[in-house]
Parts: C-alpha cells; sequence; structure tokens
C-alpha cells in the first residue's frame, strides 16, 4: 500500500469526523475484515490441501504468506493507480481480482496454481481495496481518527469470527473447492463498498477568488526517510511482522495435531476474533484520550511487547483449554497492535506523506511476511514440535517492541532541541503557519494532541516528536 503520494484533493478540504464519513467507515470496515482475515481463514482449508496435494506445512503456509505479501508489498502499484484513477475505480477492480482469484483457485490442480490465484491474484485483488479505503479513512476523520482507526480495524476479527466457522462449514458440506468458489462470490462484496467512498468535494470558490488548488501529485516520495522517527517505526514494525502472523496460521493445525476435532479446532480462531473485536475499539479509544494521544507511540511499543509475551506463555499449551486461554490474551495483545499500527505512523508523519510512508512501511514488511509463516512451517517440518514455533513468533515480536521502545528513548528524545535532521532545512519561524511542505513536531503535535496551536507557540515534546 502506498509508496507514492496520494491525489488528497484540493487543499483547505476539512475532513467532516462524521456525516458520510460513517459510510466510509463500514466500507473500511468490511474492506479490512477481508483483507486480513482471508490469510488466516483460508487455514482451515490447509489440512485438506495437504492431504489432496501431498504438501508439508511449510508449503501450504506458502500461501497465506504470498497472500499477505500482496496486499503489503503491492502497495506503490496501488498508490500509483490511486494517484491516476481515484480510489474509487481502483477499489472496484480491486474486487473484481479477488473475487477471480478465488473462483479460479476452486479449479486448481496443484499447489503452484493456489499460490498464482490465492496468493497472487486475490492478494493483490484486496490490496487494491484495502490501501485507497484507509486514505479515504484518513480523508473523512481527523479528530475522531484514533476511534474511527480502531472501529474499522475491529472488521479483521468481526470476519475472522464468522469466515473461520464457515469456512469449516462450506468444506465439510462442498470440499475445499466448493468452499473457495462460494468464498470468491462473497468477495464481490469488496464492489459494493467501493461504492461507498465518495470523493469529499471543495468548497466553492468566493466571488473574489479562485477556489482551493489540488496539490502536486509525485509518483514516488523518499523524503519521508529523513524522518528518524519513520526510519525506527519501519525496523520495529519489520520485525514485528516475521511473528505477528504466525500463531494465528498454526493454531488451528495445533490443536487437531492434539487430537481436537476439526471444529472445536476452527472455534479457536473465533475465539481469537471474538476478543479482537472488542480490543481493537477499546485500544482506539484509549489511545484517543488528550492525556494518552501524546505517547501513544508508547503504548504500541506495549502492544507489541504483551503480543510476544503472550506467544511465549502460549508455548506452554498443551491441551484445548491452554490453547483457548492463549487466545483469548493474543486476542487482546493482537488487537491491540492493529487499532494502534496506522494511528502511531499517521501521528508520525502526519496527513501529507501518509500514503508515501504507509506503502514504503508495507512494502518493507512484505518481505518479513514471505518469511515468517513459511520459516514457522520449515521449523515445524523439522522438529514437529508446535511450542518451537510460537518461542520463535514470540522472540520476533519482542525484538520489535524493544527496538521501537529503545529507538525512540535513545535516538529521538536524546536529539538537541531545534537541532534539524541531517538533509533537512531548518524549520520555519512560528508565525508562519501555511508553511505545510515539510511534516515537524509542529504537525505531529496538531494531529496527536488535536489542539489548536496558540500564538503560534507549541509545545514540543520527546514524545511527540517521534
Amino acid at each position: 500500500m502506498g509508496g507514492a503520494v496520494v491525489d488528497e484533493g484540493p487543499t483547505g478540504v476539512k475532513a467532516p469526523d462524521g456525516g458520510w464519513g460513517w459510510a466510509v467507515l463500514l466500507g473500511c470496515f468490511i474492506i479490512t475484515g477481508f483483507s486480513y482475515a482471508f490469510p488466516k481463514a483460508v487455514s482451515v482449508f490447509f489440512k485438506e490441501l495437504m492431504l489432496e496435494f501431498g504438501i508439508g506445512y511449510s508449503d501450504t503456509a506458502w500461501i497465506s504468506s504470498i497472500l499477505l505479501a500482496m496486499l503489503y508489498g503491492t502497495g506503490p502499484l496501488c498508490s500509483v493507480c490511486v494517484n491516476r484513477f481515484g480510489c474509487r475505480p481502483v477499489m472496484l477492480v480491486g474486487g473484481l481480482l479477488a473475487s477471480l482469484g478465488m473462483v479460479a483457485a476452486s479449479f486448481c490442480r496443484s499447489v503452484i496454481e493456489l499460490y498464482l490465484t490465492t496468493g497472487v491474484l486475490t492478494g493483490l485483488g484486496l490490496s487494491l481495496n484495502f490501501q485507497p479505503s484507509l486514505i479515504m479513512l484518513n480523508r473523512y476523520f481527523n479528530k475522531r481518527r484514533p476511534i474511527a482507526n480502531g472501529l474499522a480495524a475491529a472488521g479483521s476479527p468481526v470476519f475472522l469470527c464468522a469466515l473461520s466457522p464457515l469456512g469449516q462449514l462450506l468444506q465439510d458440506h462442498y470440499g475445499w473447492r466448493g468452499g473457495f468458489l462460494i468464498l470468491g462470490g462473497l468477495l464481490l462484496n469488496c464492489c459494493v463498498c467501493a461504492a461507498l467512498m465518495q470523493p469529499l468535494e471543495a468548497p466553492r470558490a468566493g466571488a473574489g477568488g479562485p477556489g482551493p488548488q489540488r496539490p502536486a501529485r509525485r509518483l514516488l516520495d523518499l523524503s519521508v526517510f529523513r524522518n528518524c522517527g519513520f526510519i525506527i517505526y519501519a525496523a520495529a514494525a519489520s520485525i514485528m511482522v516475521l511473528g505477528l502472523f504466525v500463531p494465528p496460521v498454526f493454531v488451528v493445525s495445533y490443536a487437531k495435531d492434539l487430537g481436537v476435532p476439526d471444529t472445536r479446532a476452527a472455534f479457536l480462531l473465533t475465539v481469537l476474533g471474538f476478543v479482537d473485536i472488542f480490543s481493537r475499539p477499546a485500544a482506539g479509544f484509549i489511545a484517543g484520550l488528550p492525556k494518552v494521544r501524546p505517547y501513544s507511540v508508547y503504548l504500541f511499543s506495549f502492544a507489541m511487547f504483551f503480543n510476544g509475551f503472550t506467544d511465549l506463555t502460549g508455548s506452554t499449551a498443551s491441551d484445548y483449554g491452554g490453547l483457548v486461554v492463549f487466545c483469548v490474551f493474543f486476542g487482546i495483545s493482537y488487537g491491540m497492535v492493529g487499532a494502534l499500527q496506522f494511528e502511531v505512523l499517521m501521528a508520525i508523519v502526519g496527513t501529507h506523506t501518509f500514503s508515501s510512508a504507509i506503502g514504503l512501511v508495507l512494502l518493507l514488511e512484505a518481505i518479513a511476511v514471505l518469511i515468517g509463516p513459511p520459516s514457522g512451517g520449515r521449523l515445524l517440518d523439522a522438529t514437529h514440535v508446535y511450542q518451537y514455533v510460537f518461542i520463535l513468533a514470540g522472540a520476533e515480536v519482542l525484538a520489535a517492541s524493544l527496538v521501537l521502545l529503545l529507538g525512540n528513548v535513545f535516538c529521538i528524545r536524546r536529539r538537541p532541541a531545534g537541532a534539524t535532521k541531517e538533509g533537512e532545512s531548518p524549520k520555519p519561524p512560528a508565525d508562519d503557519r501555511d508553511n505545510r511542505d515539510g511534516v515537524d513536531s509542529r504537525e505531529v503535535e496538531h494531529f496527536l494532541k488535536a489542539e489548536p496551536e496558540k500564538k503560534g507557540e507549541v509545545a514540543h515534546t520527546p514524545e511527540t516528536s517521534v
């Protein structure tokens, strides 16, 4: 998603923080649900695929990994398309591609064909929906953005609760081929969501002057790499993704390996998703509190630490009850991470470079996504011990939380006051409020605290500089 500066529309258009934005939020909720729940929901079919094609855990894990890698790694392409054609047309095409991929997968005769259809084609379609929906949400909400992000992110667990048992039901009645065909039809709802993405209209020009002008578009904006906070965030997020998606991919197979019936094993993802439903809006609400919002980067670091620690303790589960407890705590921590990751990035870089920043971050994460679940599957094939997979995932997420925390403490907080980063021009005077070409701590302060500037003076804090 987003390796380019998106067409943000005319300057001077204020985010409505409501109105049609609630319809946009609903569409983003559904798109997020499909985008993040699908890679986990298809894991329900892994056992059947292994029997059908005579493959191992690592081979089936590549399906989810490729799907996620396409969702993350095709951001620059998606951004260029959005800049050229707008959010709504790109989302319509994406919905058709996502559906076509799953329908074509139902006719596959080899695992390679599954990689190309379910992984590449469906992943590309979901990417062309996911990024524009986030961009539209960012345009429609400002003061209510943390809670809007939390509500939209709740689409992932809601759909996970529905898609996992639905996938098991479809597999029992129609086999994996029939299940893929029906899921492909469900993905056509992405086109309905695309119709909700109504562009914001610029206010009409007054009698004495021109109306707001559209900002210049750039296909690739690498200036965000001059932002030290962005570099730290990108490094931490890339490490986090190595282990973040591994437990949901393997927890169902783990339960089946313990002798748990298929239906009860699939119910674990429902438990995880149900807890996640409440965790994401709650985390968004907490992050939006005036006293908490300036420190959202620390809250995000804690969420990653909590998630990694849960993976480590979950490795000790030896029965179905232990896995249920693990899914409860994993759902809480996973929901916190999901609700805060884009809110923190928006706060770090500001809205002007958000689309470029998110695309570059997710492009880096795509590499980690391709490594994470398959490496877990390879470890499982070599040892046949699920505990080792969970320990590896937990260690990776814990390392990411420490990178973000220590990077913020030592690289950001100790920078001398008023010092500029290498390659940056000095900050404009306090009374020059119209100069918004670069993102400085004043803009981050504005988005973190949502408070108006007073007499051109803003209190710069280390927390709001990252």
